[in-house]
C-alpha cells in the first residue's frame, strides 16, 4: 500500500505529508481546492512526464517522495538487482523525485534511475482510474489480459509465450536460410577462393619465423660475403694468418711449461684463446657457406615474403591470425556446403516448436473457455449491485486464423445494459458513467486475482445518480479488504463508506492559495457529509449521522 506521500511545490500545495493507511480511503472537498493535485502527485511519483509548470510560482524546484510498503517485495527486489537499484528494505520502496525548471531527477531506494526505469519498476503498484480512463477497457489486449487474471493462467500464458516466441524465431531462421540461397553462393565461391589462396601458400610457422631473416641475408648476400671473408683470411687463411702462427706459439707454450710447470699459470689463457678463435673461425667458415649466392634462390625467397605480405594485409597481422581465419572459412564453408541438411534441421525444429506452441495454446484456450463464464456470471453479481439488474454480459472468445502473440484466439466483452436490446461490444458504449461502472464490476470480480496493492477512482462516480453512487461506495469498501482503495469523490454515499475520510481544502496565506489534506473524524466529518448533502441544519446532519451509521452496520456484517 501507499504509506506516506511527500509533496512540496506542486500546483497549489506547498508542503503536504499524508500517511493514508489501509483499507478503503476518501478524498473529498470543493471544485479547485486541488484534490487532482493529490493524483498528480502519485502520477508523477510514478513516473509521469513533468515540465516545469508543475513547479508552484515561485518556487525553484517542486518535489515529491512516496513511500509504498509492500507485503512480499520478493519479486520487485529482483528487477530491482537487475536494474543495479537496491532492495526494498523491510519490504518498504522508497521513491523520490525532483522536478526543476531545467532537469528531472529520480531515485529509487536512494538510487538514482532513469525516467523510464522509474516508470518500468512502479509498474503494477497503482491501478488509477479516471474518468475516461475506463475507455481503457476496450481495447481487446486488455479485455483478455482480465479474463486471464480471473482464470489464473499466468503460467499458461507464459508457457504459451515462450512456445510462441520459440517457434517465431525457428521460422526465422529457417526463411533466412531459403531466402539467402543467391548470397550462398556468392559466399561460397569467396571462402573458397580465401580457403585455396591460404592452403596453397602452405606456409608453416617454423617457416615464416625464420622466412624475414633469410630473405635479409640472402637480399644482402654479396655485401654480407665482402664482410665476413676478410675476417676467414685474417683468422686462418694461410700460415701467415692469426690463428696458424698462434697455434705455433701454443706449442712452444706447452715446452715451455714441461720445463717449468710454474709458466703454466699465466700461459694457459693463451690455449684458451686460440680455442675461442678456432671456434670463431669455423663459424664464419660455415655462414660463408650458408650465404645464398644463386638468384633463382634469392627470388623464391622474395616471392615467398611478398606472399605472406599479402596474407598479412588480407587475414591477419600474422601466422597465427591467419591460421584463424582459414579455420573459420572452413566453418564457414562446411556449414554453408551443409545447407540443405541445415534447412532439413531447421524445418525440423519449426515442426518441434509449432507443434509445442500449438499445444500450449490449446492448454490456454481450455483455461479460457472455462474461465468465460465463470466471469460472465461474478461479473453479472457484481454489475447487479451497480443498477445493472437485468443486465447481460458475454466474454466472447473469437478464435485467430493463426496464433499470435496471446494465444489463439481474442476475446471481445460484450455488455446490454438493458433489457431487449442486443449485446453491443464495450466500445461501443457511449456512456462514461456506465462504463466506469462496467469496470467497477469487473474490478470487483477480479479482486482476488488483481495482486496491484492501490487502486485509485478519481471522481469515476460521475454521471450516475445517488443509489448508484452508494453502490459504487459499497463495491470500494468491498475492494478495500484486499486492497487499499482511495476514492476522490463528490457523493456523500461514497464518502461516508470509507474507513479513513480525508478533506482536501484551499486557503489563502499572505496572499498565496494554498492546498491541505487533513483527515476529518467526528464532527468534523459529518460536517464534511452535510456540505457535500447541499443541505444543512438539523436534517441533514441526521441524513450525515444517518450514512456513517449504515458504513458501521454494513463493516460489522
Amino acid at each position: 500500500m501507499l504509506a506516506l506521500l511527500k509533496i512540496r511545490n506542486l500546483a497549489l500545495v506547498d508542503d503536504l505529508t499524508w500517511e493514508p493507511g489501509p483499507g478503503f480511503l476518501s478524498i473529498t472537498g470543493e471544485t479547485g481546492a486541488g484534490k487532482s493535485v493529490i493524483m498528480e502527485g502519485i502520477s508523477l511519483a510514478l513516473g509521469e512526464r513533468a515540465d516545469k509548470s508543475v513547479i508552484r510560482a515561485g518556487a525553484e524546484q517542486c518535489s515529491l517522495e512516496a513511500v509504498f510498503s509492500l507485503p512480499n517485495a520478493d519479486a520487485l527486489n529482483r528487477r530491482l538487482e537487475e536494474a543495479g537499484v537496491p532492495p526494498c528494505e523491510q519490504g518498504e520502496l522508497l521513491i523520490r523525485r525532483v522536478i526543476t525548471p531545467t532537469t528531472n531527477r529520480q531515485f529509487i531506494n536512494n538510487s538514482p534511475v532513469t525516467l523510464s526505469l522509474l516508470r518500468q519498476l512502479s509498474s503494477g503498484l497503482v491501478d488509477m482510474h479516471h474518468p475516461d480512463s475506463p475507455r481503457s477497457l476496450t481495447s481487446r489486449e486488455r479485455q483478455l489480459a482480465l479474463l486471464d487474471a480471473f482464470a489464473g493462467a499466468e503460467s499458461q500464458v507464459n508457457s504459451y509465450e515462450t512456445a510462441y516466441r520459440t517457434w517465431l524465431q525457428a521460422r526465422r531462421e529457417r526463411t533466412e536460410l531459403e531466402q539467402s540461397e543467391a548470397a550462398n553462393e556468392r559466399e561460397l565461391d569467396f571462402l573458397r577462393h580465401q580457403i585455396d589462396e591460404i592452403e596453397q601458400a602452405a606456409f608453416t610457422q617454423e617457416e615464416v619465423a625464420t622466412l624475414e631473416e633469410h630473405w635479409q641475408r640472402a637480399h644482402n648476400a654479396s655485401r654480407l660475403q665482402d664482410a665476413a671473408s676478410p675476417i676467414l683470411a685474417l683468422l686462418g687463411g694461410d700460415e701467415q694468418a692469426v690463428l696458424p702462427r698462434l697455434q705455433q706459439a701454443v706449442r712452444r707454450a706447452r715446452e715451455l711449461e714441461r720445463l717449468d710447470p710454474g709458466c703454466a699459470v699465466w700461459l694457459s689463457p693463451m690455449a684458451e684463446a686460440v680455442e675461442c678463435l678456432d671456434e670463431v673461425c669455423a663459424h664464419v667458415r660455415d655462414y660463408l657457406g650458408s650465404l645464398c649466392s644463386d638468384p633463382s634462390e634469392r627470388a623464391q625467397l622474395e616471392q615467398r615474403v611478398a606472399l605472406f605480405d599479402t596474407l598479412r594485409r588480407k587475414y591477419g597481422n600474422d601466422f597465427s591470425a591467419i591460421r584463424d581465419h582459414l579455420e573459420s572459412c572452413r566453418s564457414k564453408l562446411a556449414s554453408l556446403e551443409n545447407r540443405e541438411e541445415r534447412l532439413s534441421e531447421l524445418q525440423r525444429a519449426e515442426e518441434t516448436a509449432h507443434g509445442a506452441m500449438v499445444k500450449a495454446a490449446q492448454l490456454l484456450s481450455s483455461r479460457r473457455k472455462k474461465a468465460a463464464p465463470l466471469l460472465e456470471k461474478t461479473f453479472l453479481q457484481h454489475a447487479e449491485h451497480l443498477g445493472f439488474r437485468q443486465a447481460l454480459f458475454c466474454a466472447q472468445l473469437n478464435a485467430l486464423p493463426e496464433p499470435g502473440p496471446r494465444g489463439a484466439e481474442e476475446v471481445e466483452f460484450l455488455f446490454g445494459p438493458n433489457p431487449g436490446e442486443p449485446l453491443k461490444p464495450l466500445r461501443l458504449i457511449a456512456s462514461g458513467g456506465e462504463l466506469a461502472r462496467v469496470m467497477l464490476a469487473l474490478k470487483s470480480a477480479l479482486a482476488k486475482q488483481d495482486d496491484t496493492p492501490l487502486l485509485i477512482f478519481d471522481e469515476i462516480d460521475a454521471n450516475v445518480g445517488g443509489e448508484i453512487a452508494r453502490a459504487v461506495g459499497m463495491k470500494m469498501l468491498e475492494l478495500g479488504r484486499n486492497h487499499q482503495v482511495i476514492a476522490i469523490t463528490h457523493f456523500p454515499q461514497v464518502a461516508s463508506l470509507a474507513s479513513h475520510h480525508f478533506l482536501i481544502s484551499k486557503q489563502v496565506s499572505g496572499g498565496r492559495s494554498i492546498s491541505a489534506l487533513a483527515e476529518v473524524k467526528g464532527r468534523t466529518r459529518i460536517a464534511e457529509i452535510v456540505r457535500m448533502l447541499g443541505a444543512s441544519g438539523p436534517t441533514a446532519e441526521a441524513h450525515a449521522r444517518d450514512l456513517l451509521r449504515l458504513r458501521t452496520s454494513t463493516t460489522d456484517r
